[in-house]
Protein backbone atom coordinates (compact mmCIF):
# COMPACT_ATOMS: atom_id res chain seq x y z
CA UNK A 1 0.00 0.00 0.00
CA UNK A 2 1.48 3.21 -0.80
CA UNK A 3 1.63 6.18 1.74
CA UNK A 4 -0.92 8.54 -0.22
CA UNK A 5 -3.46 5.91 0.26
CA UNK A 6 -3.09 5.79 3.95
CA UNK A 7 -3.69 9.65 3.97
CA UNK A 8 -6.75 11.31 4.12
CA UNK A 9 -7.88 15.07 3.59
CA UNK A 10 -7.84 15.11 7.48
CA UNK A 11 -4.22 13.19 7.97
CA UNK A 12 -3.29 15.52 5.33
CA UNK A 13 -4.32 18.98 6.80
CA UNK A 14 -2.87 17.75 10.24
CA UNK A 15 0.32 17.07 8.72
CA UNK A 16 0.36 20.38 7.24
CA UNK A 17 -0.86 22.48 10.28
CA UNK A 18 1.68 20.75 12.60
CA UNK A 19 4.31 21.29 10.15
CA UNK A 20 4.25 24.96 9.70
CA UNK A 21 4.11 25.24 13.36
CA UNK A 22 4.92 22.08 16.35
CA UNK A 23 4.25 24.58 18.89
CA UNK A 24 0.13 23.97 17.91
CA UNK A 25 -1.00 22.02 20.38
CA UNK A 26 -3.49 18.74 19.83
CA UNK A 27 -6.64 20.66 21.06
CA UNK A 28 -5.57 23.34 18.34
CA UNK A 29 -4.98 20.95 15.84
CA UNK A 30 -8.54 19.38 16.01
CA UNK A 31 -10.19 22.62 16.34
CA UNK A 32 -8.90 23.57 13.18
CA UNK A 33 -9.59 20.20 11.19
CA UNK A 34 -12.93 19.75 12.61
CA UNK A 35 -12.28 16.91 14.90
CA UNK A 36 -12.84 16.72 18.99
CA UNK A 37 -9.00 16.15 20.40
CA UNK A 38 -9.03 12.53 21.42
CA UNK A 39 -9.35 11.33 17.12
CA UNK A 40 -7.41 13.90 16.44
CA UNK A 41 -4.64 12.61 19.03
CA UNK A 42 -5.14 8.91 17.64
CA UNK A 43 -4.26 10.58 14.26
CA UNK A 44 -1.03 12.07 15.06
CA UNK A 45 0.17 8.95 17.32
CA UNK A 46 -0.80 6.48 14.66
CA UNK A 47 1.63 8.61 12.10
CA UNK A 48 4.16 9.17 14.56
CA UNK A 49 4.21 5.22 14.77
CA UNK A 50 3.67 4.60 10.97
CA UNK A 51 7.12 7.07 11.24
CA UNK A 52 5.37 9.64 9.00
CA UNK A 53 6.04 12.40 11.97
CA UNK A 54 9.54 11.42 12.37
CA UNK A 55 10.71 14.21 15.03
CA UNK A 56 8.78 17.61 15.99
CA UNK A 57 11.85 20.25 16.01
CA UNK A 58 11.74 24.26 16.95
CA UNK A 59 13.48 26.41 13.86
CA UNK A 60 16.12 29.05 15.06
CA UNK A 61 17.42 32.47 13.67
CA UNK A 62 20.76 31.45 12.55
CA UNK A 63 21.79 35.50 11.76
CA UNK A 64 20.11 36.46 15.45
CA UNK A 65 22.73 33.67 17.03
CA UNK A 66 25.60 34.64 15.00
CA UNK A 67 26.20 32.03 12.34
CA UNK A 68 24.63 34.27 8.86
CA UNK A 69 27.61 32.67 7.09
CA UNK A 70 26.35 29.74 4.73
CA UNK A 71 28.11 27.72 1.91
CA UNK A 72 27.29 24.49 -0.09
CA UNK A 73 30.45 22.74 -0.26
CA UNK A 74 30.49 19.64 -3.11
CA UNK A 75 33.06 16.87 -1.99
CA UNK A 76 34.52 14.46 -4.11
CA UNK A 77 36.48 11.79 -2.10
CA UNK A 78 39.66 10.56 -3.37
CA UNK A 79 38.93 6.56 -2.80
CA UNK A 80 35.51 6.06 -2.63
CA UNK A 81 35.48 2.76 -0.99
CA UNK A 82 32.81 1.66 0.86
CA UNK A 83 34.92 2.43 3.87
CA UNK A 84 35.71 5.67 3.15
CA UNK A 85 32.33 6.52 2.59
CA UNK A 86 31.45 5.19 6.04
CA UNK A 87 34.23 7.19 7.54
CA UNK A 88 33.44 10.06 5.96
CA UNK A 89 29.39 9.97 7.11
CA UNK A 90 30.48 8.83 10.65
CA UNK A 91 32.50 12.40 10.87
CA UNK A 92 29.81 14.39 8.95
CA UNK A 93 27.68 13.17 12.00
CA UNK A 94 29.42 14.48 14.41
CA UNK A 95 30.17 18.14 12.88
CA UNK A 96 27.80 20.68 14.39
CA UNK A 97 28.55 22.71 11.24
CA UNK A 98 27.21 20.37 8.84
CA UNK A 99 23.41 21.29 8.25
CA UNK A 100 22.77 18.69 5.61
CA UNK A 101 24.63 16.27 3.87
CA UNK A 102 23.92 14.26 1.16
CA UNK A 103 25.14 11.70 -1.61
CA UNK A 104 25.11 13.14 -5.11
CA UNK A 105 25.46 11.72 -8.34
CA UNK A 106 28.19 13.48 -10.73
CA UNK A 107 31.47 14.05 -10.44
CA UNK A 108 31.69 14.58 -6.11
CA UNK A 109 30.45 12.21 -3.89
CA UNK A 110 28.37 14.70 -1.32
CA UNK A 111 26.87 18.05 -1.16
CA UNK A 112 27.10 19.55 2.23
CA UNK A 113 25.23 22.53 3.35
CA UNK A 114 27.28 24.03 6.51
CA UNK A 115 26.79 26.93 8.81
CA UNK A 116 29.38 29.21 10.79
CA UNK A 117 30.10 32.84 11.96
CA UNK A 118 31.98 33.72 9.72
CA UNK A 119 34.74 33.41 6.58
CA UNK A 120 37.53 32.39 9.10
CA UNK A 121 35.28 30.15 11.43
CA UNK A 122 34.54 27.91 7.82
CA UNK A 123 38.12 28.17 6.67
CA UNK A 124 39.25 26.38 10.32
CA UNK A 125 36.36 23.85 9.91
CA UNK A 126 37.77 23.08 6.40
CA UNK A 127 41.07 22.59 7.38
CA UNK A 128 40.52 20.94 11.07
CA UNK A 129 37.65 18.48 10.05
CA UNK A 130 37.28 18.23 6.41
CA UNK A 131 40.60 18.09 5.20
CA UNK A 132 42.07 16.69 8.40
CA UNK A 133 40.49 13.36 7.59
CA UNK A 134 43.11 12.81 4.73
CA UNK A 135 39.83 11.44 2.59
CA UNK A 136 39.37 14.18 0.32
CA UNK A 137 40.69 14.95 -3.23
CA UNK A 138 38.44 18.29 -3.69
CA UNK A 139 35.98 20.53 -2.27
CA UNK A 140 34.27 23.05 -4.33
CA UNK A 141 32.77 25.75 -1.93
CA UNK A 142 30.00 28.39 -2.85
CA UNK A 143 29.10 31.11 -0.42
CA UNK A 144 25.37 31.99 0.03
CA UNK A 145 24.78 35.77 -0.49
CA UNK A 146 21.24 35.78 0.33
CA UNK A 147 18.81 32.94 0.93
CA UNK A 148 15.67 33.13 -1.69
CA UNK A 149 13.38 29.96 -0.02
CA UNK A 150 14.08 27.79 2.99
CA UNK A 151 11.61 25.76 3.88
CA UNK A 152 11.20 22.65 6.02
CA UNK A 153 7.88 21.95 4.65
CA UNK A 154 7.16 18.77 3.05
CA UNK A 155 5.30 19.09 -0.56
CA UNK A 156 2.31 17.01 0.82
CA UNK A 157 0.18 17.72 -2.42
CA UNK A 158 2.76 15.54 -4.03
CA UNK A 159 1.34 12.37 -2.16
CA UNK A 160 -2.12 12.96 -1.40
CA UNK A 161 -4.92 14.24 -3.53
CA UNK A 162 -6.44 16.20 -0.84
CA UNK A 163 -3.71 18.17 0.07
CA UNK A 164 -4.01 20.72 -2.43
CA UNK A 165 -7.11 21.80 -1.75
CA UNK A 166 -7.42 21.89 1.86
CA UNK A 167 -3.44 23.30 2.57
CA UNK A 168 -2.67 27.30 1.51
CA UNK A 169 1.10 27.30 -0.10
CA UNK A 170 3.88 27.40 2.02
CA UNK A 171 4.89 30.85 3.24
CA UNK A 172 8.94 31.67 3.54
CA UNK A 173 9.42 33.72 6.90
Amino acid sequence: MKLSETLDAVDARILDLIQRDASLSVAEVAERVGLSASPCWRRIRRMEDEGIIRRRVTILDREKLGLGFEVYCTVKLALPTRENLEAFERSVERWPEVAQCATVTGPADYELRIVTRDMHAFDDFLRDRILSLGLVSNIESRIVIRSVKNSTAVPLALVSPHVEASCPPTETP
